[in-house]
């Protein structure tokens, strides 16, 4: 389960111009809006990240104007979302540590989301219909959730001066394709899929005549990417009709991701396109601002598109984040 709310340090704390009641507080590689006077630096935090859904409980009654939500596939709680407060950028909440008696036991860094009941916030990723369910996704077959480089700013330190490549991270659904031991299977991001020719999940196997060209490669592979499309997400690129945009090439016997240069040499053999490339270097320098900034801009579309993926050349899941679109996350509704 992704480690949504944590025990954090203050790093720093920035006035806010012309605000009598705000500032902001800096936590990990995040900025979030607190009330003044709250937090000194080096305070320990409870820090809730964005996408956390927190249930009803009087000490998050103050978020109930803007936050609350009450829907089928969440319940009823609050969201936690990129906001801006007083022109200030805030991404996440942060609460004292001493609100949280129950937290005593814990120290700085450890998870306590399921102490504190929280989930993942769930916005369905396509209208059209997925398929049939016939099971969990089958063990070992790994799914896909970059973590977001706020969380994780060491990775920056990690990627410094070894060989990087940069994609574009494509709005859709996630979409896995594996062939083992003869057997083809496709996956969403959780469920294992019925192979029905009108499946979406299925989609890439039919659209690009995997069975075939599966069986002729020969060896056990996984493949991941993302479904993009009319009815998923909200169709940022405008597709007309589904494409499937592979960012994952999996070696199965040996457990191992092939290198990036192997990936798509592979997907070229399959007659599949990958994510868009918009960068690769032989020397990885940036750093967050300046990765926040790349992550800005437009799909061929003119919509914004969702953000881009950092990756080592040579071992793309030893080092691997995402940076999304602060321009997209504040447009968010739902």
């Amino acid at each position: 389960m992704r480690s949504l709310v944590s025990i954090r340090r203050v790093k720093a704390i920035m006035p806010i111009a012309d605000s009598d009641f705000l500032e902001a507080a800096q936590v990990m590689g995040w900025q979030c809006v607190v009330k003044k006077g709250t937090f000194k630096p080096n305070d320990l935090g409870v820090y809730f990240e964005v996408d956390s859904f927190l249930p009803e409980n009087e000490r998050y009654e103050f978020l109930r104007a803007s936050s609350f939500r009450d829907n089928v596939d969440n319940g009823k709680g609050f969201r936690i979302r990129t906001m801006k407060m007083r022109g200030q950028l805030s991404q996440g909440l942060l609460l004292p540590f001493s609100d949280f008696p129950e937290l005593a036991a814990f120290n700085e860094g450890d998870d306590v989301t399921e102490q504190l009941g929280v989930k993942k916030w769930y916005i369905p990723e396509t209208a059209a219909d997925g398929g049939t369910i016939i099971g969990e996704r089958p063990y070992g077959i790994p799914a896909s959730d970059e973590i977001r480089i706020q969380s994780a700013t060491e990775l920056i330190d990690e990627l410094h001066d070894k060989p990087y490549y940069i994609t574009t991270k494509m709005d859709g659904t996630s979409c896995i394709v594996y062939f083992i031991d003869g057997k083809i299977g496709c996956c969403s991001r959780n469920k294992e899929i019925k192979d029905e020719d009108d499946a979406l999940y299925w989609m890439p196997v039919y659209k690009y005549g995997l069975k075939e060209k599966l069986v002729r490669y020969g060896k056990n592979i996984v493949l991941t990417g993302e479904i993009c499309g009319p009815g998923i997400q909200k169709n940022r690129l405008r597709l007309p009709e589904y494409q499937w945009y592979v960012f994952d090439v999996k070696d199965w016997d040996s457990g191992t991701y092939f290198p990036y240069d192997e990936a798509l040499e592979i997907c070229a053999a399959l007659g599949l396109q990958t994510v868009p490339l918009e960068e690769r270097g032989d020397n990885f320098a940036y750093s967050l601002d300046h990765l926040l900034e790349k992550a800005r801009g437009k799909y061929p579309s003119g919509l914004d598109k969702e953000g881009i993926v950092v990756r080592y050349l040579n071992k793309p899941k030893a080092i691997s984040f995402k940076v999304l679109n602060n321009d997209a996350l504040l447009k968010e509704k739902d």
